[in-house]
């Protein structure tokens, strides 16, 4: 029997139409001999889509033949399962039902862990990091702030709230200035180089700062690497084990790698080597060398500095950690985690001899694993502290019981 797999994607995020990317391009590589792929389609007004012509690219570009072939739905947990079921008509009839989740989201209000709450909340198994692994991929402050203590170095940085700013700018802009131009201002929850702005002097500071507020409450801005070269790697496993891909060295057009050079720019225009189902090409389609020309000592160090990365920040299933390098003082600072990366970071274990459908098989199988685990973990007690409760006389003659305690001690 097929395990049933549902691609959950899209949603109302910045990041909308990278997550269909994503999700496309796995659905087209999922191994159709083991699964059932069942498309998840979140619109941008977070209604719930399915049906075989998901799995199409075209069909996203008319939202009229979206709605005409694929049904509107509903879901819900049920003993492990998630039961999609028809939104509209008198009678409501299961759709589908499916196994597992593959979540292909990407930003904030999805990538976050919302929608993990969710399936968590099902009870339904889920490739990816979990709630707390996403809440912190999602948030480069925390990221930074967890690395720190872990000894892993990242960039000198200072963050602030929007409120923060229009309350003080002048005292906003002393702590950046301590930090040093030039910097990158970014917002701090957001991705896909989402709302960045690189700054090399401070007559260009409150533009930056503006344009990041407008996608986030939260800004990050932190020191711009010179001489720098972007570096990413990709981890897959959990808790237990980690493994490291090769590394890769983007090679953006702008001064770092931009939403343009990802999705829009010259890559996508020459188009990428590697062909992918769907007939998009995403994250592959930026300029890049794999593996990486630097030492074969720095790329170790990189991978076990990944690996450890990925412990420290709850990662699990497939992830990338960017970086920059200064060539010059010859360091390195890791930049964040991404949990659900581009494309899911497929391309970089290519040259380990891991394909696509092979590195969606490692993460359903961590999943499963992750899942079965939890299922033994104690969550409820079987004894119910409500059974001697006797309503607000019970509770009164709690609190003389807490009383005497607290006189005695």
């Amino acid at each position: 029997m097929k395990i049933r797999v549902g691609v959950l994607y899209g949603g109302k995020a910045t990041e909308h139409e990278v997550s269909v990317i994503t999700a496309v391009q796995a659905m087209g590589f999922l191994n159709k001999e083991k699964y059932d792929v069942i498309p998840m389609y979140l619109s941008k007004e977070n209604e719930l889509y399915t049906g075989a012509a998901l799995k199409e690219m075209d069909v996203y570009k008319d939202e009229d033949l979206l709605k005409r072939y694929c049904k509107n739905v509903v879901c819900y947990g049920n003993n492990g399962i998630l039961v999609l079921q028809s939104k509209k008509g008198l009678f409501k009839k299961t759709v589908a039902e499916v196994d597992i989740v593959i979540p292909c989201v990407h930003g904030y209000n999805v990538e976050d862990g919302n929608l993990q709450g969710i399936l968590e909340t099902y009870g339904v198994p889920y490739t990816g990091s979990d709630i707390y692994g996403c809440t912190v991929g999602q948030d480069k402050v925390f990221q930074k702030q967890i690395l720190d203590a872990e000894g892993i170095r990242s960039a000198k940085y200072t963050w602030f709230y929007d409120s923060d700013y229009v309350e003080d700018p002048s005292a906003i802009l002393k702590k950046i200035k301590k930090v040093g131009y030039p910097v990158v201002v970014k917002p701090a929850r957001q991705g896909s180089s989402i709302g960045v702005t690189v700054v090399h002097t401070e007559d260009k500071i409150v533009e930056a700062i503006e344009e990041a507020i407008k996608y986030d409450e939260k800004i990050l801005v932190e020191k711009m690497i010179e001489n720098m070269v972007e570096l990413n790697c990709s981890i897959l496993g959990s808790s237990s084990y980690q493994e490291a891909s090769v590394i890769e060295q983007v090679m953006g057009e702008d001064e770092i790698l931009s939403f343009t050079d990802k999705y829009i720019g010259s890559g996508a225009k020459k188009g990428a080597k590697t062909k992918l189902a769907g007939g998009s090409k995403g994250m592959v389609t930026a300029d890049r060398i794999i593996p990486a020309d630097i030492p074969e000592e720095l790329a170790k160090e990189l991978q076990e500095t990944s690996k450890k990365a990925f412990k420290a920040l709850g990662a699990s299933g497939v992830v990338r950690i960017d970086y920059m390098y200064d060539k010059k003082a010859k360091k390195y600072y890791v930049t964040e985690l991404n949990t659900i990366p581009g494309c899911l970071a497929f391309y970089l274990w290519m040259p380990l001899n891991k394909e696509y459908d092979e590195l969606l098989d490692d993460m359903i199988n961590i999943a499963i694993k992750r899942y079965k685990k939890k299922m033994k973990k104690v969550t409820i007690f079987k004894s119910n502290i409500l059974s001697t409760f006797n309503g607000t006389k019970g509770s009164k003659g709690m609190k003389g019981k807490l009383r005497n305690v607290n006189k005695n001690n």
